[in-house]
């Protein structure tokens, strides 16, 4: 018989104002096996903790159950306890009376009679539960980060500056990501490039970091500190080692249909390119899809011109297989598709651009060499109208729900850089709300209105149309209370961000967390708001949420500091609540092989012993350093043979029984 100890958590009053604490604790003593029970004020305190291990001592416990807040807050806190007390630390179990009493029920009756039979089911698995052994893997000391916009950079650099190695994973042909493409940057109207640059020479030049632009990951295996994964870097056509970057080979290419990625589709660009001036590696890349000599064969004007000789036609792309510690999603975002929004004009309209390519047209190293001029007729426009949340904020099913947090900031900066640069335009901006949260940001917005001018206007926007070359804009002035209609030369619309097309199928190879927007999820948004569910993997920019460059840089050097920290260390301790195979039950189906994320199972031939009849079967294995302990497999297999170290099935059925009983 087991001697059980339960104790109750206040938690402050985040349990004991709805739970009834002394109730739970009279009702729980009476239950077979419970030799002490009693409740405190904060458990997870030293002073809790000491409480527990005293009774451990004193009472000779062999399991113990916390009836507290979630087990991913303070599990491994109240394991620890119990393990410097003398007791394995699985012998543990939480009562989650917390999140899934106190804070979903309002009446004080029913929350206390669920915190009762929570507190009952964790003790008839305690009964059942069996001291586990942790074991150890090693650590890959080399970390992966996927994608190479500032993000990505800013964490490699961190990590590589600690002395390990880190590759960079970019799909894009050079490093840089949207920042690149950006003119200045607010509060301080600094050059995005003067700042970025600098450090995508200092990533290159690094020789703990290698590059793998023109790349994508493949698939991913393995677990935390021992990843498994496969790069694809595909085809340039062009050997970049060779490459000297000289512009030649684009100059003579006759090809130009291919809209130019960089430059947003504004200007064609040939079939072989170099992104932009400053683009690292600075190597050409060919495009099959615009290539003459690639779809004719004819052609090849590229090759002849080359006197570095680093045209190849015959490349092919390139598996490389590497393993890593850890590995960070640092994918980045794009705009989202305007065609639900068609009120705007954008798809009819040459003068209605989004806020990125707006972006481009005002850089020096843009399509217009930084003159404002409209793209219809590349006449310089005298009047402008910046729309706000164009599909941010949006509750019409066509956007997205949440707000995009920078559009706000960088319409202030677009309107200033307007006025600054052209005195005679007139700039209005329509706005729902002005959010500005940021170290000088609310001064920065401030300064668009009080010293450049702005006219920024409280109301939506709710058509623009076209009128003997004039752009018609109907829209509100909520706090004037009339309708106006302005003839502009442009509209710029601050579309909403979203995260890359990428991290979806990313997320999936990770087995990580994303939510109902593709946003990766953070483990805990106030504890661990770096790293994913997923052990191993971290969080880094825009893939997490919207945010700027300062907290994109400060969320990277977060990062790579969770990176360092998993990377310094030499073993890690396994989680022994692993898959196990019963030999006997096994009818070697498969079916557990094929749904194991983790490729942690196998199948082997061996001789069992059914009850005195002795033959040769085909079996599972389970290799306990990869098993993560998901149970996917216990749930896939038709026969029973699968179970799970410290929930299997007997365990999980006395809860059940606990609960219904």
């Amino acid at each position: 018989m087991q001697k059980i100890g339960v104790f109750i958590c206040h938690c402050g009053t985040n349990i004991a104002a709805a739970v009834d604490v002394d109730a739970v604790t009279e009702a729980v003593k009476s239950e077979p096996g419970v030799v002490y029970a009693v409740n405190y004020q904060y458990m997870c305190s030293e002073n809790g903790q000491a409480l527990i291990k005293k009774a451990i001592a004193d009472y000779g416990l062999t399991g113990i159950v916390v009836c507290s807040c979630s087990p991913r807050m303070h599990e491994a806190t109240f394991r620890k306890a119990a393990e410097s007390a003398g007791l394995n630390p699985y012998m543990v179990e939480i009562a989650n009376i917390r999140e899934h009493c106190s804070w979903i029920h309002k009446v004080r009756m029913e929350a206390t009679e669920k915190a009762i039979i929570l507190a009952k089911a964790a003790l008839a698995k305690v009964h059942l539960n069996t001291p586990l052994i942790a074991g150890q893997s090693d650590v890959t000391k080399r970390a992966l980060v996927i994608g190479g916009g500032i993000a990505g950079i800013q964490t490699a650099l961190d990590i590589a500056e600690a002395g390990y190695e880190v590759d960079i994973v970019e799909k894009s042909p050079t490093i840089g990501g949207k920042m690149a493409q950006l003119d200045k940057t607010f509060p301080t109207l600094d050059c995005a490039a003067c700042i970025l640059t600098p450090k995508m020479v200092d990533a290159k030049a690094n020789d703990k970091i290698t590059l793998y632009t023109y790349s994508e990951v493949e698939s991913v295996k393995g677990f935390v500190g021992n990843f498994e994964v496969s790069i694809r870097k595909k085809a340039r056509y062009v050997n970049t080692d060779l490459c000297t970057g000289c512009g030649e080979c684009t100059n003579k290419c006759p090809s130009r249909k291919a809209k130019s990625e960089f430059n947003m589709g504004l200007v064609n660009r040939g079939a072989i390119y170099i992104p932009f001036a400053q683009a690292i590696p600075n190597a050409a890349t060919i495009d099959p899809e615009y290539c003459i000599h690639m779809k004719t064969g004819k052609c090849g004007l590229c090759e002849k011109t080359c006197s570095a000789h680093a045209i190849d036609f015959n490349q092919k792309d390139e598996i490389i297989k590497q393993k890593y510690g850890a590995i960070v999603m640092a994918t980045g975002f794009n705009l989202i598709n305007l065609d639900n929004f068609d009120e705007f004009g954008y798809s009819r309209y040459p003068d209605v651009v989004t806020s990125l390519e707006f972006e481009r047209l005002m850089n020096a190293a843009g399509p217009t060499q930084g003159t404002l001029l409209r793209p219809s007729d590349h006449e310089h426009p005298h009047t402008l109208v910046f729309i706000q949340c164009v599909g941010s904020r949006d509750t019409s099913g066509c956007g997205k729900s949440y707000c995009s947090k920078i559009c706000c900031m960088y319409t202030a900066k677009h309107a200033m850089l307007v006025r600054d640069k052209y005195p005679d335009t007139e700039v209005y901006v329509f706005y729902i709300d002005v959010r500005t949260p940021g170290k000088n940001f609310d001064e920065f917005y401030r300064r668009a209105v009080e010293q450049y001018g702005v006219h920024y206007i409280k109301g939506m926007v709710g058509k623009v149309t076209d009128k003997d070359g004039k752009l018609i804009v109907q829209g509100s002035d909520l706090l004037n209370n009339k309708q106006l209609r302005i003839k502009a030369d442009m509209v710029v619309l601050a579309a909403a961000t979203e995260p890359d097309k990428s991290a979806r199928s990313v997320a999936t190879m990770l087995t990580a967390s994303i939510d109902t927007n593709d946003f990766m999820t953070e483990a805990h948004a106030k504890l661990k708001p770096v790293e994913s569910p997923t052990a191993g993997i971290f969080l880094a920019g825009m893939a997490q949420g919207p945010k700027d460059i300062p907290e994109t840089v400060s969320q990277a050097g977060a990062c790579a500091a969770k990176v360092i920290g998993l990377l310094a260390k030499d073993h890690l301790v396994n989680n022994p609540c692993v898959a196990h195979s019963n030999e006997v039950k096994c009818n070697g189906c498969s079916n557990c092989e094929k749904v194991c994320p983790y490729g942690a199972i196998s199948y082997i031939e061996k001789e069992v012993n059914d009850y005195g009849v002795r033959e040769v079967r085909r079996i599972a294995q389970v290799n306990e350093a990869v098993c993560q302990g998901c149970g996917a497999c216990t749930v896939t297999c038709p026969s029973g043979a699968m179970d799970l170290k410290g929930f299997s099935t007997n365990q999980i059925m006395a809860e059940v029984d606990a609960i219904c009983r």
